[in-house]
């Protein structure tokens, strides 16, 4: 058989991913894909109620069954049965209080899982009911119940407030002011695969812990106090994670294996919830309810703006007030406004717990900002792309927070190459063929995305490349990949700079005992954080491969060498010997080369806002088309443009998948998703009233990059996780509003909600 022709990474050429082949066969193992002779089943008791004292939880019943290992309660935890990244507050097992309706109460182990699901089913508890308080503002109110009494500022977890220039004042300066209250709701994550994992002490009594989550360092960190074990005696591993867009980010199920693994007697222990388990106890996308005021001067430029943002971190802190300080980081999207007045409020309340999402609060405020810019166009008679163009910052500027954007800046590049796009040029020939009944619009946002952790946060990475005995290279990454395609972007980075193929690379994920901590799979960070890192290491190890080769050439220069896929060549009499021969060349303490990068962090203004501001930010104009039936209020969203500044690009597949994935979430956050819990009821509990988009929902989507790069990034590239799932919820409501001359200020925007808007608009219209 004919061998197919070896071809070597090349940055800026589309290459499949490595994991490709492994995953659509079906042979990929994931964490729920861990299985053995001999294991048991873990499951956890919910609590059902929002919110409660907790007074005794009786397991009498569940421990008489046949088949029932263990049930444990929060008196069989050893340790502070507390998490929580920043405040610790979340118990592992419930204790005095209930808070959410997913809090656990109990956790049982058995032999099999319906042996499981009987004896939770034989649980219960005495509690003594509390008021719950559900919405953010009420929860402000003095005489509000106290979800945590030992909060010290009750209800209001944080409050975060940044003025410049002039502040609110400004406002008296403006020719126009537009103002607009914006709310969007919780978002279920839905990834396809649901919290798992597997665990077991092994031969030494180290707690093993195989799991499906973003953070396997910060994880090990959060276990050992929790559980009280030494931290050194936890191993966590990581497999492909089945998607996590930060629902994984931090500890869903980690403790609650961690615990049972300790009542087993050695005998490996599985965890995997149901979908309608992990709808009730995951983390959601914050919701918020944000009052903007824009003022603007007649000649189109921003002047002032105040934004009052108040953020639902449910029932415990986790990592919500983050979310909101990075949201009101971005309250002013992309654009230089030189006055501005912005408070946030993050707010305990007894919904579901918010946490880490694609976007991280980010996606919440750009819906918001992004409206009452196309309300100023409105209201001026201008375009709403040229007042963005005027109003876009540049390289240079100060950013609405006050900080100076020191970094590749290409928000300017992006509106450019979308006003030259046959979308926008031919935009109202296109609304003008409308079909009867219908009516056509077409919407526009600007958006930008902070690439890191914030300033006060070290923000690292750790690489480890292994040159084998048989000539291959073992990239060995701390980071996560959750199916982003990180994983594979890291061999392609090694690949170009060694001149290799994909065969040649092995990739090992995240292990605690094997790979290096190098931080969260999360903040658009991992490639370029871990890619800076893996340049160096790469490099250092290619300049030792080349002086070792040279024993087997003529020549005294490594300089006229070059590698090859599979070997290195002579350069100038076509000489070849293999990477295996190179190998046999080194000893065993010289094959593996590590190397450290620390990603560059704001020096200015390091008090403005809480942990500090960013300084590095991909940007991104967005584009949509959609039709509306008149008659029964149903949207179509029928053509979408996303252009993106994320500096170089180095696999155009991949970069064009991020792009998509994200605008295709953002169209289900704007059209269709939300996760309903009235009174602290879960009212959406499965994919059935759940509604995500199908490929039946999602338009053909077009995505063009700017030619803008970032000169700290490897090869020039920066982060392009999350940066387009902002765009969607504002374009589509500005198209909308194009369409039918109607705002609705809360998403998702059903068709119920445009016929009543529509209806309304009507009514107003028809004589008295």
């Amino acid at each position: 058989m004919k061998r197919e022709k070896q071809i070597p990474f090349r940055i800026g050429e589309a290459t499949p991913r490595c994991d490709a082949r492994t995953k659509v066969t079906g042979q990929e193992r994931y964490a729920a894909d861990y299985y053995g002779d001999h294991f048991f089943w873990a499951g956890v008791k919910r609590a059902g109620i929002p919110h409660g004292k907790l007074i005794k939880v009786h397991t009498e019943d569940a421990k008489k069954l046949k088949g029932v290992v263990a049930v444990l309660t929060s008196e069989d935890v050893p340790g502070s049965n507390r998490v929580g990244i920043i405040r610790g507050d979340q118990p592992v097992l419930a204790d005095k209080k209930i808070c959410y309706a997913g809090d656990p109460l109990a956790l049982v182990i058995a032999e099999n899982k319906e042996t499981l699901q009987t004896a939770l089913a034989l649980i219960t508890f005495d509690h003594e009911p509390l008021p719950g308080v559900f919405d953010v503002e009420e929860a402000l109110r003095k005489d509000a119940p106290l979800v945590h009494e030992d909060s010290p500022g009750g209800n209001l977890l944080r409050l975060v407030s940044v003025e410049t220039g002039k502040g609110a004042s400004a406002f008296d300066e403006c020719d126009v002011i537009v103002e607009g209250v914006f709310e969007t709701p919780f978002q279920e994550h839905a990834y396809l695969e649901t919290e798992a994992g597997w665990a077991y002490l092994d031969d030494s009594g180290q707690l093993v812990v195989v799991t499906a989550t973003q953070t396997p360092f910060r994880d090990r960190n959060e276990m050992a106090p929790a559980l009280g074990i030494d931290v050194e005696k936890i191993r966590v591993i990581v497999p492909y994670l089945g998607g996590a867009f930060g629902g994984k980010d931090g500890i869903t199920i980690q403790c609650l294996l961690g615990l049972s693994a300790l009542h087993t007697g050695g005998v490996p222990v599985k965890m995997w919830w149901g979908r309608e388990e992990s709808f009730l106890a995951s983390v959601k996308r914050l919701s918020a309810r944000m009052r903007y005021r824009l003022g603007v001067k007649r000649d189109g430029t921003f002047h002032a703006l105040e934004c009052r943002a108040y953020f639902d971190t449910g029932a415990y802190a986790g990592l919500g007030e983050t979310v909101m300080t990075l949201g009101l980081e971005h309250a002013g999207s992309a654009y230089r406004i030189p006055n501005v007045s912005i408070k946030g409020s993050c707010v305990y309340t007894n919904n579901a717990v918010g946490g880490p999402f694609r976007g991280f609060g980010v996606t919440q405020v750009t819906a918001a900002m992004e409206r009452i810019v196309d309300m100023a166009a409105q209201k001026l008679s201008v375009d709403p792309l040229a007042i963005r163009r005027v109003n876009a910052v540049e390289r240079g500027d100060k950013n609405c927070i006050g900080v100076t954007l020191t970094h590749s800046t290409g928000i300017k590049k992006c509106l450019a190459a979308l006003s030259d796009h046959p979308l926008w040029r031919e935009r109202e020939g296109w609304k003008m063929k409308a079909g009867q009944f219908k009516k056509r619009g077409v919407g526009i946002a600007c958006m930008a995305h902070a690439m890191g952790y914030p300033a006060v946060v070290p923000d690292f990475a750790n690489a480890k490349i292994e040159f084998t005995g048989e000539g291959r290279f073992r990239i060995y990454a701390g980071i996560v990949d959750m199916g982003q395609g990180n994983a594979s972007t890291y061999a392609h980075i090694a690949g170009a700079l060694l001149g290799q193929e994909a065969s040649a690379f092995e990739l090992i994920q995240p292990d605690t005992e094997r790979t290096l901590p190098s931080g969260s799979s999360s903040a658009s960070r991992t490639t370029y954080v871990y890619g800076n890192a893996l340049v160096i290491a790469v490099e250092d190890l290619k300049k030792k491969i080349l002086d070792k080769a040279l024993r087997l050439f003529s020549t005294a220069q490594a300089e006229e060498l070059m590698l090859v896929p599979g070997g290195i060549r002579h350069r100038k009499d076509k000489k070849k010997v293999s990477l295996k021969e190179v190998a046999g060349l080194f000893d065993e303490s010289e094959r593996f080369y590590t190397a450290y990068f620390r990603s560059p962090a704001a020096t200015e203004m390091l008090d403005r806002i809480y942990l500090g501001p960013h300084i590095i930010f991909s940007y991104g104009a967005h584009l949509a088309y959609v039709e509306i039936d008149t008659l029964t209020g149903c949207i179509e969203v029928t053509g979408y443009l996303a252009v993106t500044d994320a500096g170089n690009v180095i696999n155009p597949q991949a970069y064009e998948q991020q792009i998509q994935g994200g605008i295709a979430q953002g169209i289900g956050f704007a059209l269709s998703e939300d996760y309903k819990a009235a009174n602290g009821h879960a009212d959406t509990n499965s994919l059935a009233t759940y509604i995500i988009p199908t490929a039946m929902d999602v338009p053909d989507m077009l995505s063009v990059a700017a030619d803008n790069a970032e000169e700290t990034g490897p090869f020039g590239m920066k982060g392009i996780g999350e940066i387009s799932i902002s765009g969607p919820v504002p374009a589509i409501a500005n198209a909308v509003a194009d369409a039918c001359g109607i705002r609705i200020g809360r998403n998702p925007i059903t068709a119920e909600n445009i016929f009543r808007a529509l209806w309304e608009q009507n009514d107003q219209e028809r004589p008295r």
